[in-house]
């Protein structure tokens, strides 16, 4: 990966080095997509200024593989695609920054307006497709190439962080920019203001026999999990995250409850606990991760309900007795300085429910999706990145890989879209090669993205596959014999996914019980290259299990 800029000692000249250098400086050093004529002078750019160019097979897989490595490095993901095709091809993975919180970068290419005035082919307004899944959609021009280019960063990674499209046009890329300044500093961490309800809030958690804590994505985004983890030791609070908060208080603390929100066995656990609560405490959450069965989770006017998060959310799952729009490290240690602690949950509930959710996902199965996950969670160091596909398999995982520090487990739960596990695996070996990585998919999800195989051999990316086969879309599956529909559009033919690997140029073993699973793990951790394990379990295995 190339460290340093290698532009001339006069800076640079053209728009789209200065749109290149503007991310260099904000940590970008991996640029992701698939070109076209049109980005050629964009890609040149992006190389000069030491940004790596890394070519994919589908542009979606790019912006998850870009998603990745932001989660890793806290730089801006960078996904490139030529106009028409090409950024159409990257709709999915926007929309999916969008809900996740992703600050995603998208440069597109395009032609000149005077081009466009007589020109149709391939050309159309990608701003107005992308502006309602996007936090902004720019126009790089040569004389404001500096402003747009500081624009484009800073609104992507301000609270809350998401994506902003940038259209490039051809000529306007190999034009002599103007880079301007200054540059807009980053905003200090903010305390709620002093008053009655801040008072409010101090005394119902000096007060609170039964608090509990609900913590999401934002707090992952702004780093609190060491606040949130001082937080909930010194006042006794257990902790709840949602899938994507994972990690936020190590998941083998004493306090910690695990993930919720998709899962109805862990959710019929987990429920109870939060009606009971006096005081629930939402720090960084985000219901877009969580089911219908969240709604209303809480009585504000029965329960002091206190919420921090980056901005107001235009949503009715729920209310709060009192919302603080503020820096969630600073609130927290805030809210507890004074604030004397006391025991919490006398009845021994937070025990008890800890007992019922190791009941609930019992790890000793002979064969199935829970052995699955377990022989491989052993296998594997505590710091391993795994990513995990959408589908029945993630549910389960999501319940049982236990993370001791947020990102552990990289997963799409806001638009919950097929075919991310392969690139984000992709992208977290790029950004952190030393640690394991490990990709849990459904067969469809693999064979949505079977084509990223290719690069994850041409990268060199020594990443561990595991591919629950049942020739099924067992999530749907399962919902239609729950509403005795008849079996229609869910089942596929079975697929030799070891050889498919290996006809890759990677290594392929298919499993069918813990001891070869076992075997092949082992050898996965040694090879020089990346591994499809191929584990058939039966149909329907997911049945009373998620």
């Amino acid at each position: 990966m190339t460290s340093t800029p290698r532009l001339s000692d006069t800076g640079p000249t053209r728009a789209a080095d200065i749109l290149a250098r503007r991310l260099y400086d904000a940590g970008v050093r991996l640029a992701f997509g698939m070109p076209g004529g049109e980005v050629l002078t964009l890609m040149d750019a992006l190389e000069q200024a030491g940004i790596r160019f890394v070519l994919v097979k589908h542009e979606n897989a790019a912006g998850f593989m870009a998603e990745a490595v932001w989660s890793l490095t806290g730089a801006p993901g960078v996904l490139l695609a030529t106009l028409g095709p090409g950024a159409m091809n990257g709709i999915n993975v926007v929309a999916n920054a969008h809900q996740e919180r992703v600050p995603l970068i998208v440069l597109t290419g395009c032609v000149d307006p005077d081009e466009a005035a007589r020109y149709t082919h391939q050309v159309m307004d990608h701003g107005a497709v992308f502006r309602t899944i996007t936090k902004d959609t720019l126009t790089l021009t040569a004389g404001a190439a500096g402003v747009t280019a500081d624009r484009a960063v800073t609104t992507a990674l301000a609270d809350r962080p998401g994506p902003v499209h940038l259209d490039v046009p051809i000529a306007v890329a190999a034009a002599k920019g103007t880079d301007v300044g200054p540059r807009r500093l980053p905003l200090s961490p903010t305390l709620p203001a002093p008053g009655p309800i801040w008072d409010s809030a101090r005394n119902a958690l000096g007060a609170a026999q039964r608090p509990i804590i609900l913590a999401g994505l934002d707090a992952v985004n702004e780093g609190a999990a060491s606040a949130l983890t001082t937080f909930a030791e010194t006042h006794s609070i257990p902790v709840i995250t949602t899938y994507r908060g994972k990690g936020l208080i190590p998941e083998t603390h004493d306090l910690s409850l695990g993930a919720a929100g998709l899962s109805p066995l862990a959710d019929a656990i987990l429920l109870p606990l939060v009606k009971d609560a006096d005081v629930v405490i939402a720090v960084g959450y985000d219901p877009i991760e969580v089911r219908p069965g969240w709604r209303d989770a809480w009585n504000p006017d029965k329960q002091m309900v206190i919420e921090i998060a980056a901005e107001d959310m235009p949503h009715y799952m729920h209310g709060a007795t009192t919302f603080f729009r503020s820096d969630i490290a600073a609130t927290l240690g805030a809210l507890s300085s004074g604030v004397a602690p006391r025991n919490t949950w006398g009845g021994g509930e937070i025990a008890k429910a800890q007992a019922a959710l190791a009941q609930a996902f019992p790890r000793d199965d002979d064969w199935g999706p829970a052995a699955v996950v377990d022989v491989v969670r052993t296998a594997l160091p505590d710091d391993t990145i795994a990513t995990a596909d959408s589908g029945a398999h993630r549910i389960l995982i999501s319940q049982m890989w236990t993370c001791p520090t947020p990102r552990g487990l990289l997963q799409s739960t806001g638009l919950c879209t097929m075919g991310c596990a392969i690139p984000l695996a992709a992208g977290a070996k790029l950004a952190a090669p030393d640690r394991p990585v490990i990709a849990f998919t459904g067969d469809a999800g693999f064979l949505m993205v079977a084509g990223e195989l290719a690069t994850l051999a041409e990268l060199n990316l020594p990443i561990i596959i595991v591919v629950f086969v049942d020739a099924s879309l067992a999530l749907i599956e399962k919902k239609q014999r729950e509403r005795q529909l008849p079996n229609t559009g869910v089942d596929f033919a079975p697929h030799d996914f070891a050889a498919i690997g290996r006809a890759f140029g990677g290594n392929g073993v298919t499993v069918t019980d813990r001891a070869a699973l076992k075997t092949a793990m082992d050898k996965a951790a040694s090879a020089g290259t990346f591994t499809v394990i191929a584990a058939v379990i039966d149909r329907g295995a997911y049945d009373g299990r998620i």
